[in-house]
């Protein structure tokens, strides 16, 4: 039986490189300059690309601030927001015909390594801002209601990156494998359909990890 070996680009210090990371590149220099254009000459009456980022910000801030309350929406913001920005264009980039076939491009929450980087961070960002916002007495959540309950809730605790995780990309991988099959049986118009539901999907599999995210942060730093 032969095994799929993973295709590399190129190689940098030995390390194979990926057309999924390429494309994780790309999107993070999309963002970045998005954003540098959208703030390098900001006025005091938007216009352009200043007013598309502006109402993006305020809609992610009002969306937060529904979960979080607005003031700690201000201050996740930037973490949750670059993030959501992230999977979001991320989940999206696999849905440019030829994605799957174009050497580096495809996308990168369709691999179980991205994902969980992410869910990872998510993790250990909630405790360092549990532990910033309430000191070692953050820990004592472990401890309740009952000691004895350590186990399950450090169990509960580290369920989360790998729930996050296999969320996201068992829901992204899936629709890319459903859609390249409908176009290797029935290459036009049928696939069409799946396509334009996985815009959707894509959307909701990024808020819905963003707003896990927002909750997990909302619980450590409200932790009494």
């Amino acid at each position: 039986m032969e095994h799929e070996t993973t295709t590399y680009l190129f190689h940098i210090l030995g390390l194979g490189v990926t057309s999924k990371v390429t494309t994780m590149w790309g999107i993070m220099a999309l963002i970045t300059i998005v954003s540098f254009l959208a703030t390098k000459n900001m006025g005091i009456k938007p216009s352009g690309i200043q007013n598309i980022m502006e109402m993006t910000v305020e809609g992610l801030l009002n969306f937060f601030g529904s979960v979080m309350g607005f003031e700690n929406a201000r201050r996740f913001l930037p973490f949750l927001g670059t993030m959501f920005l992230f999977i979001l264009v991320s989940n999206y980039s696999g849905l440019i015909p030829g994605a799957g076939h174009v050497p580096g491009l495809a996308a990168p929450t369709s691999t179980l390594s991205v994902t969980a980087g992410l869910a990872i961070v998510v993790f250990f960002a909630t405790h360092v801002y549990g532990v910033k916002q309430h000191g070692a007495s953050y820990l004592k959540q472990f401890l309740q209601p009952l000691p004895f309950l350590l186990p399950l809730n450090l169990v509960e605790h580290f369920v989360r990156p790998l729930s996050l995780s296999l969320r996201l990309y068992g829901n992204i991988f899936g629709e890319e494998m459903i859609i390249a099959t409908l176009l290797a049986l029935v290459p036009y118009f049928v696939p069409i359909p799946m396509m334009l539901l996985s815009i959707l999907f894509g959307l909701i599999q990024a808020v819905v990890f963003s707003v896990l995210s927002s909750i997990y942060f909302f619980e450590a730093i409200e932790h009494h």
